[in-house]
């Protein structure tokens, strides 16, 4: 789910519930860059980030590679190892994803203009009692006659959220752009699904698409008016089709149909998202 990128004067009770619907998200400053100054406030509507881009290098640059995202086993500890590894795999594959929207993706053992290292900060697992909830009456509605669909909002109880931090640097080592990002799980748009991991699953691919942008675009993916549309290579990722570059195939491609399905019906992502590839781990 993107940030809603303009809103009218119409809208702002919509908003403001949208809003009251969101999981609280803390903003989580990690050990894992190699600076954290100069970064500065730039929220959307319902995510919180801070961050620094130096446009003019990141512009420049043509290659990247991806370091395999690291997810503690101190945070979200009721998380399994295979949820863990889930939830790390949806941000290395939604950052390769995005970056190809301009960048060519490379091995780690090839050089590289710019090396992308992310990790996870905090996260706060799905309740998944109220979500098998929501995810059945979300279920009923689709058997009442009713002339036009009626969105059905989860109980906004036991939600998940998702701290992340990144950077991005240079072959010398030297920081182009990072990033701190929070979101919480929102009533309207994440699905429930009977998974601890659910929320952070989603929101993890999520933060992955938002500093890719934040690279591709050499500026801040939030706060701007207007609606981006994604590019085919995203739309057709999305399907589970192969991606652009080869090197993202290593995280595995999109469940696709399935997962629209396995989303609709509540299922826990790991029974419909193969994850990555095994010479990928």
């Amino acid at each position: 789910m993107r940030p809603l990128r303009s809103i009218g004067y119409g809208g702002l009770a919509a908003v403001a519930g949208l809003l009251a619907a969101c999981a609280p998200a803390p903003l989580v400053q990690g050990v894992g860059l190699s600076s954290y100054d100069a970064m500065a406030p730039s929220d959307g509507l319902i995510t919180k980030s801070r961050l620094k881009v130096r446009k003019e290098q990141v512009l420049a640059a043509k290659t990247v590679k991806i370091v395999p995202t690291s997810f503690p086993s101190t945070i979200a500890p009721k998380l399994t190892h295979q949820q863990r590894e889930l939830v790390a795999n949806a941000v290395n594959r939604g950052l390769c994803v995005s970056l190809s929207d301009r960048f060519k993706l490379v091995r780690l053992d090839e050089p590289a203009d710019l090396t992308v290292r992310a990790s996870v900060t905090q996260a706060t697992e799905t309740d998944e009692v109220a979500a098998g909830i929501s995810a059945a009456a979300s279920i009923g509605m689709n058997f009442v006659d009713m002339a036009v669909p009626v969105p059905t909002p989860r109980i906004p109880i036991g939600m998940g959220n998702l701290s992340m931090e990144a950077e991005a640097t240079n072959p010398l080592g030297e920081q182009e752009a990072s990033m701190l990002w929070a979101r919480g799980a929102n009533a309207f748009f994440n699905s429930p699904r009977a998974s601890k991991a659910s929320d952070v699953y989603e929101l993890a691919d999520a933060f992955g698409e938002d500093f890719g942008e934040l690279l591709v675009k050499g500026e801040s993916p939030f706060g701007k008016s207007g609606i981006d549309l994604p590019s085919w290579q995203k739309i057709n990722s999305a399907m589970g089709l192969p991606p652009k570059h080869a090197e993202c195939e290593r995280y595995g491609r999109y469940p696709g149909l399935a997962g629209v399905v396995g989303s609709q019906l509540g299922l826990p992502p790991e029974w419909t998202d193969r994850g990555a590839r095994q010479s990928a781990r």
